[in-house]
């Protein structure tokens, strides 16, 4: 697997096994082991690469432990602190990373609750731990651009000075996005009003300030669905894409929907999920991501097709591509879950359906 197709793995793994999950311990067995293993590409089983429980003596602090440390050319590089997943990921957890931080040739502390990474360095101060970190990895909405940098740390590919020189962009582009979406979800008074100010020439009163709230929230929300569904388009070589009417198409084939079941999961073990299946599932996904987070939009790939879901459960089908056959299928579902299937000739086809599709999710919410 390609390092970001593992890290979508990982992140699946942690939506399914979540709700189990209750102690420090079973979050460190359960997704940071991974995650420093099939992410970071360590051994943690060789204590030449992965230390737990690792130990030194900081001041008057005797026999201090930071959760993990990564060693790479017979030096900690990188150190790990662990929290249990049910809990947030704040500051305050980090005051064993902050001494440790000054003691070891560590440039580079993380804090984790298994599901949310933050990555620190020393950008402010030479040697002493930043109070916010440079990069924030959520897999529960994995932020695309910062692979590239976070592979930077892995094993194979190692380079720190580069991941270093590159942290002080990182930290602000990081926090003005985060800026961004807290916005996108629940805009503020000022944020409102910047806009408002811009189209509309009266007071900014009460009533104004309520009546334009919920407009900037829907309008950020569709700029954003539009912007994804034009980049699709563009990377599918579909700018001049014109819909091709329905009644073109082969006639639709009805099938009764039912869930993915455990011998398709169990048949699953070697089947190669296809790069036109994963583009399909992008399409979707931005498709939909009109109605609900892209993170809720999961992919599941079974014996005879490759499946579409909100929440990642199998009760709740979006869609199905059945593109492992001559002549491709689409799979769109009615409030029955009754499956539909359709021919398509090119992925682009696809947005012929949106409606559809939306209207699937809908009527999950």
């Amino acid at each position: 697997m390609e390092f970001t197709e593992k890290l979508f793995a990982l992140a699946a793994k942690v939506r399914q096994q979540r709700d189990s999950i209750e102690t420090e311990e079973a979050t460190k067995n359960a997704f940071v082991m991974p995650f420093i293993s099939s992410i970071l590409g360590y051994d943690v089983f060789n204590p030449l690469e992965v230390v737990p429980e690792f130990t030194a003596d900081v001041g008057v602090k005797k026999g201090e432990k930071v959760d993990y440390a990564i060693m790479h050319n017979g030096e900690v590089q990188i150190l790990i602190e662990c929290k249990k997943s049910s809990e947030p990921v704040k500051i305050e957890h980090a005051s064993q990373l902050y001494r440790y931080f000054a003691v070891t040739n560590a440039r580079i502390a993380i804090l984790t609750n298994g599901e949310v990474y933050q990555f620190f360095t020393d950008l402010d101060s030479p040697n002493r731990m930043d109070p916010k970190p440079f990069l924030v990895l959520d897999l529960n909405e994995i932020d695309e651009t910062l692979v590239p940098e976070l592979r930077k740390l892995s094993k194979d590919v190692f380079d720190l000075d580069s991941i270093i020189s590159a942290a002080g962009e990182l930290k602000y582009i990081g926090q003005i996005k985060r800026i961004l979406a807290a916005q996108f979800r629940e805009p503020e008074d000022e944020w409102v009003r910047f806009f408002t100010t811009r189209v509309y020439d009266g007071a900014f009163t009460q009533k104004v300030r309520e009546q334009f709230t919920s407009l900037v929230s829907k309008a950020t929300k569709q700029f954003l669905n539009d912007q994804v569904n034009d980049r699709l388009k563009t990377a599918l070589g579909a700018g001049s894409f014109t819909p091709v009417p329905q009644d073109e198409n082969p006639a639709p084939e009805t099938v009764t929907s039912t869930p993915i079941s455990e011998q398709d999961l169990a048949e699953a073990d070697g089947i190669e999920t296809t790069l036109e299946e994963l583009e399909g599932f992008q399409i979707v996904r931005a498709i939909v991501c009109s109605e609900v987070k892209p993170a809720r939009i999961a992919q599941r790939d079974a014996k005879s097709y490759f499946a579409v879901l909100l929440d990642d459960n199998n009760r709740k089908p979006i869609a199905r591509l059945h593109f492992n056959r001559s002549q491709k299928y689409i799979g769109l579902f009615d409030e029955a879950k009754t499956e539909t299937r359709v021919a398509i000739d090119s992925l682009e086809e696809i947005y012929n359906h949106a409606e559809t599709l939306r209207k699937s999710v809908r009527n999950y919410l």
